[in-house]
């Protein structure tokens, strides 16, 4: 267990001259206001800011963060008051309370829009002050470290999922590699436990061949370096379980074809003998130029700088080596930490604010996403990890995510450069607008005045700053275009009941309905009828409340983009398992990009003559369409009836496995309505179904079973 003594000892180790009077005076006020609390460990609850205070102290953080580390909780958990802790400690330690504490007493309609609250809140502090997510980030590790006294397996799954899509890729993004490493592992344990415990078996299984393999490479590359002069320091590590999961099931490998189980760090003195090192190990042994890597020449933008090589090393194996100096290193591990800029009142210096321009970049693509699942998909893209790295014709260095287009370039440079794009040269010649960039492109955009976006370009732009500008402008011409539609649809149905449409659209009364209906102008509201979301009989209703209702027979349904979609007067229970709040006997049809199940969270968007199309709330698709054609949907329960899912199984090869499948998915009650089976190297096989489940509970029921099969390695739900 962590001591008060622990922390103080490593701050002073860090910084002999710290002041550590506030560190101690927070720890005796923590543990006052938290006393008789207890974690589920059954462990005091003062065990948890200890742990959270050690890990700033380890990361060589100012005494105002580990401060703060020993208080994140006690505004939301104990009766401590922010006018105590700004009395107490001042404002910087209640700055940083205030921005770490839980947002367990927030409340939203739904765990999605609490989630993409808490990220939002996230962002903002980071760009605000970066120690606050630095003690949220030591705070999350702490909780994964112990999230198995929690009894709830879903609770587990749901922590550790978030901690996966947003906590580690922000720590990977402020370069805190070892952090980043620790949560992905611990997720995917508590997320993949067989695949966990399957590696981790694997791993151990040649240990000892493997320990000696270290010791050997080791030996040589120091016996090279002594050669050539160059004093160093050589390790072998072996690489996260998460990192080699990943490589197996994106590029489809077995355990055995993963080469870089083992890699290898050599640390130097300067920058220029890393480049020679590098000369002597390919001197040494034969590099695979496409694996060469030049992060110090062309650093990343969390500041990570190495070389990183893969050579074909003793008995054939390829091997990984990074090649770094100390303070490269000492960057690596701590990323914007090792940094730090916080001391005596000073702020970061301004080389540190330039390299983290990121953040605010990333909080300014955000500003304008009042969905959650669209702004937590877009928090994702934005902290994807693989970049590129082009330049301008004036050779200004541009840094964009892997697959990123001359289209994201152009919205890089200037929302305008981006509308008014319409052709791009890469190194001098031209190139579709959807040519994936590459690492050391020269790209020039040509642009043309007047020149509007295309919704073609929502199909294969990668940034959230080009995606969030062509929807922006999509919208702006939907909304004209129903605001029209709206207004010459009241002018008929007023012109039915004797109004002037016309004379009371500039009353005071027109202005009270708009604001009845929740809107803030009567564009607003046009536009709304003209999606419709609301229907003019309603807006006649607010001028004429005593108007008989029954002979209309007017539903609530939309115009322009509903047309169509209802095929009957009488309503009718609905036939897909889907219905439409607000709406009866709607043409439903489900989208094949995502194939939504029962169990599934879902959304309906308006498609015109084709009804409303249902998707996973998530659905990639689904983001990049008009947020205006969205409309609420939900499972209708009573239905009784079986949905297409398509699922992915990576075998070994053997006599009888399809047979095997088979039997296992029809005993757990699918249907198989579509498969395909292809052998493909090292005597592995990748079959494909199309089953017909119920709901999700079934389809994790059949997934469980073939997982069971023999020589079965993975089996999962895939889209089209």
């Amino acid at each position: 267990m962590i001591r008060i003594n622990d922390i103080i000892d490593r701050i002073v180790e860090n910084n002999p001259d710290a002041d550590v009077d506030i560190v101690d005076r927070a720890y005796i006020f923590s543990a006052r206001v938290h006393h008789g609390q207890v974690r589920l460990s059954g462990e005091p609850y003062l065990t948890h800011p200890l742990e959270v205070a050690y890990i700033l102290s380890d990361m060589n953080l100012d005494v105002v963060s580990v401060a703060a580390g020993l208080l994140h909780d006690v505004i939301e958990d104990t009766h401590a008051t922010e006018d105590e802790i700004r009395e107490m400690f001042g404002k910087d330690v209640l700055h940083c309370v205030s921005g770490v504490t839980k947002l367990g007493k927030l409340s939203f309609g739904s765990a999605q829009a609490r989630q993409a609250e808490s990220i939002r809140k996230m962002l903002l502090a980071m760009a605000d002050d970066i120690r606050v997510i630095l003690i949220k980030l030591a705070d999350r590790i702490h909780n994964m470290r112990t999230l198995g006294f929690h009894k709830k397996e879903s609770k587990k799954r749901q922590i550790s999922q978030e901690t996966l899509d947003i906590y580690a890729p922000i720590a990977s993004r402020l370069g805190i590699y070892w952090m980043k490493k620790e949560l992905e592992d611990i997720s995917f344990m508590h997320l993949m436990p067989d695949r966990y415990a399957e590696i981790e078996r694997r791993v151990s299984q040649d240990r000892v061949e493997r320990e000696n393999y270290i010791e050997t490479v080791n030996d040589k590359i120091r016996e090279e370096m002594e050669k050539a002069g160059l004093k160093c320091e050589v390790m072998g590590r072996y690489k996260h379980f998460y990192s080699i999961y990943q490589k197996m099931a994106k590029q489809n490998l077995n355990f055995e074809d993963i080469y870089d189980i083992i890699a290898f760090r050599i640390i130097l003195g300067t920058k220029y003998q890393c480049y020679e090192a590098l000369g002597h190990l390919h001197d040494l042994w034969k590099p695979i130029d496409i694996k060469f890597k030049d992060y110090i020449g062309r650093p990343k933008p969390n500041m990570y700088q190495s070389l990183h090589t893969t050579v074909i090393g003793p008995k054939g194996q390829r091997i990984e080596i990074q090649i770094r100096t100390q303070e490269m290193d000492k960057v690596a591990k701590s990323g914007i930490a090792a940094h730090w800029g916080y001391k005596e009142d000073r702020r970061m210096d301004e080389d540190i604010t330039q390299r983290f321009a990121w953040i605010q970049n990333l909080i300014e693509n955000q500003e304008s996403f009042n969905d959650p699942d669209e702004f937590l998909e877009n928090v994702r893209i934005d902290l994807f990890p693989d970049e590129v790295y082009v330049f301008t014709p004036n050779g200004e260095i541009k840094t964009l995510p892997k697959g990123a287009t001359p289209v994201d370039f152009a919205y890089m440079i200037h929302t305008e450069v981006g509308s008014q794009c319409i052709g791009a040269k890469v190194n001098r010649r031209m190139v579709p607008l959807k040519y994936e960039l590459q690492t050391g492109d020269v790209v020039e955009i040509v642009t043309q005045q007047n020149h509007n976006p295309s919704k073609d370009w929502l199909g294969f732009v990668r940034t959230v700053k080009a995606r969030s500008r062509i929807r922006q402008w999509i919208k702006t011409q939907d909304k004209n275009r129903s605001v029209s539609i709206g207004r010459e649809m009241c002018e008929k149905r007023f012109r039915k009941h004797k109004l002037n449409f016309a004379e009371l659209l500039r009353s005071d009364e027109m202005a009270g309905v708009v604001e009845q209906f929740g809107f803030k102008s009567v564009d607003d509201l046009l536009a709304s009828i003209g999606y419709g979301k609301v229907t003019p009989l309603q807006v006649v209703r607010k001028f004429q409340p005593r108007e008989e209702e029954a002979s209309e027979g007017e539903a609530a349904q939309p115009s322009w983009l509903m047309s169509r979609i209802t095929g009957r007067k009488r309503p009718r229970k609905p036939k897909t398992g889907v219905k439409v709040k607000g709406h009866d006997d709607i043409l439903i049809r489900f989208g094949r990009c995502c194939q939504p199940l029962p169990g599934d969270r879902i959304t309906g968007y308006i498609t015109r003559g084709h009804g409303v199309t249902v998707h996973q709330a998530g659905c990639v698709n689904a983001l990049k369409m008009n947020p205006d054609r969205q409309i609420d949907v939900e499972w209708h329960h009573e239905k009784a009836e079986t949905f297409p899912v398509k699922i992915l199984i990576l075998s070994h090869d053997r006599v009888g496995l399809l047979a095997d499948l088979a039997a296992n998915i029809s005993k757990n009650g699918a249907n198989i309505m579509a498969a395909n089976s292809e052998t493909r190297g090292n005597n592995t096989v990748e079959s494909r179904f199309t089953l017909a489940v119920r709901d999700t509970q079934h389809l994790d029921k059949v997934l469980a079973a073939i997982r069971k099969v023999k020589t079965i390695t993975e089996a999962r739900r895939i889209k089209t």
